[in-house]
């Protein structure tokens, strides 16, 4: 089964973690958030497996510029809307292979996730 990074492409970690890919001779696809969007059905998935909490970056310029009504009493239902509409908001990188998906980048885990790849 093949793999895919979801992301944007100048965002570092998504960067760090293609990079790796790469050195690793590991063959992916990568979902480019800004051109493609990202799927509802994806999102839940993803919160289901994470959570909302952990998908949801709250660290960006993006969640800075949101209108205060927007960021507060926040749901999954709500958080995946935004995520939706501003794709920036969601964590990255996602990657998929096979049943598994991992938020964010760590070698370690790429590592042990990947060495069947």
């Amino acid at each position: 089964m093949s793999i895919v990074v979801y992301g944007i492409p100048n965002c570092d970690t998504v960067k760090k973690a293609r990079r790796w890919l790469e050195t690793n001779s590991i063959d992916y696809e990568f979902h480019d958030y800004k051109k493609v969007g990202i799927d509802q059905k994806s999102l839940q998935r993803w919160c289901k497996e994470h959570g909302w909490e952990t998908l949801l970056n709250k660290r960006g310029t993006t969640w800075r510029k949101l209108d205060e009504p927007d960021k507060t009493n926040l749901d999954e239902a709500r958080a995946i809307a935004l995520m939706q509409t501003n794709t920036s908001l969601i964590k990255r990188p996602v990657l998929e292979y096979n049943k598994t998906c991992l938020v964010g980048f760590n070698e370690t885990t790429y590592a042990e996730v990947l060495e069947r790849a």
